[in-house]
């Protein structure tokens, strides 16, 4: 009979040690550890703190009022009834909670959409609108990108964020997905798996049907950006310290950038 894991530690440090001397294999591929907390007490305080005016003013860029909830929802210490009703408590009108409220609707459907699928979620659930054949795109993650060594200073804080905090913003994600599927054209289970092996609010409901949204397999479009959007959304941190500013991948004119992105589509297509 296996010996039943310890339940109580003296701080966290503690609860750290003992789960790498469990799980050496896990600790050596990753040894990183997330800042954020875990259990109850951290969710019911971030519920506390929910504003839900402020977050449909500010959740698109990188320093808006996002709920930092997520993680908390994937694994169960919370549910999306719970965030609901905090967020209309939090308001005098119940439609001040609409766009929080809806953002909870959209991870529901994920998931029923999960329930539906099983393990269809991991493959095109629509041709891709790209223009380019499935064949076209690297079924492996780049290694730059993993490591963060690409030389563009966003990407490459976004893909060590995600390794040492198990945590990104939502247009960080969206960013660095179409980065990987239409700069580098590599396929888009490269990605979600990646994102799952990081990310603490990683599920496949919400990770795989999202990189699929940026992929154009289920979607009527891929999704993509330029520098202007990432350095407004971002308060331009990154292109003031980048290497390639002067080379930046994601800079032009956006038709120009598009015919060079998807150069088999008509220009009206990717807006």
């Amino acid at each position: 009979m296996s010996t039943p894991m310890r339940r109580s530690f003296a701080d966290r440090d503690d609860l750290v040690a003992y789960l790498r001397e469990q799980f050496p294999a896990a600790a050596a591929r990753d040894a990183a550890v997330s800042p954020i907390r875990g259990g109850q007490r951290a969710a019911r305080e971030r519920l506390a703190r929910l504003n839900p005016v402020r977050y449909a003013a500010t959740r698109n860029a990188l320093d808006g009022a996002v709920t930092g909830l997520s993680p908390y929802l994937r694994h169960g210490v919370i549910g999306l009834a719970d965030v609901r009703d905090a967020a209309l408590a939090a308001v005098r009108r119940a439609a001040d909670a609409g766009k929080l409220v809806n953002e909870l609707g959209w991870r529901d459907y994920w998931q029923r959409v999960y329930r539906q699928l099983g393990r269809g979620i991991w493959r095109d659930r629509e041709p891709l609108k790209t223009g380019w054949p499935a064949s076209a795109y690297a079924v492996a993650l780049p290694d730059d990108v993993a490591q963060g060594t690409t030389g563009l200073a966003c990407m490459d804080a976004f893909s060590q964020q995600l390794r040492d905090t198990g945590y990104l913003h939502n247009h960080a994600r969206l960013w660095l997905a179409a980065y990987l599927v239409h700069w580098r054209r590599v396929r888009w289970q490269a990605g979600a798996r990646w994102f799952l092996e990081h990310l603490l609010d990683g599920d496949p409901a919400s990770n795989n049907l999202s990189w699929q949204w940026v992929a154009s397999s289920f979607s009527s479009k891929p999704y993509w950006f330029d520098r202007e959007n990432l350095e407004r959304l971002s308060g331009g941190r990154f292109c003031r310290s980048c290497a390639r500013a002067n080379e930046c991948p994601f800079a032009g004119d956006r038709a120009r950038l598009a015919q060079r992105l998807f150069p088999q589509l008509p220009p009206e297509v990717p807006r």
